[in-house]
């Protein structure tokens, strides 16, 4: 099998940030990493989850919304995939960062974390959700587009 994009970065030279993964037509695909891969130190699975439900609930609900396709974790638990459609690179990091200032500051019912709407609705972590988010908002700080390059 052909070896994808995303395995062909050296994962060993990544740091924390926002990067563009790859670019399909109109679709780009951003990675956000939140821990150093293969650092040993991995998203935990509940504020992960709860920060999922509201990254994807804030990006989904946005002035940005119609150019939203995906926001997710990432399997090995470093960060976060968001794929966005004609969306520039300013506006996609302005809405990154603003949605690290919401999930840094939620406080309430988590959305969509009801036994009903959720498959594991048990295993959220709101104060761990705020936590990743108030690290990301260091990190992104005055985060530029020329940024969104892998650093190799």
């Amino acid at each position: 099998m052909e070896k994808i994009a995303s395995f062909q970065v050296d994962h060993d030279k990544l740091t924390e940030g926002m990067y563009t993964s790859r670019i399909d037509g109109d679709v780009t695909t951003y990675d956000i990493r939140m821990v150093l891969p293969n650092g040993g130190v991995y998203l935990e699975n509940a504020p992960l989850h709860t920060f999922e439900h509201l990254f994807a609930t804030y990006v989904r609900s946005s002035r940005e919304k119609e150019h939203i396709i995906y926001a997710g974790p990432m399997g090995c638990r470093t960060g976060f995939y968001f794929l966005v459609r004609n969306l520039s690179p300013e506006d996609s990091i302005r809405l990154v960062q603003e949605t690290m200032d919401f999930i840094a500051g939620y406080e309430g019912e988590i959305p969509g974390a009801a036994r009903r709407e959720c498959g594991n609705y048990l295993d959220h972590d709101l104060p761990g959700a705020n936590a990743m988010a108030r690290k990301m908002q260091d990190v992104l700080k005055g985060w530029t587009p020329e940024m969104l390059a892998y650093r190799t």
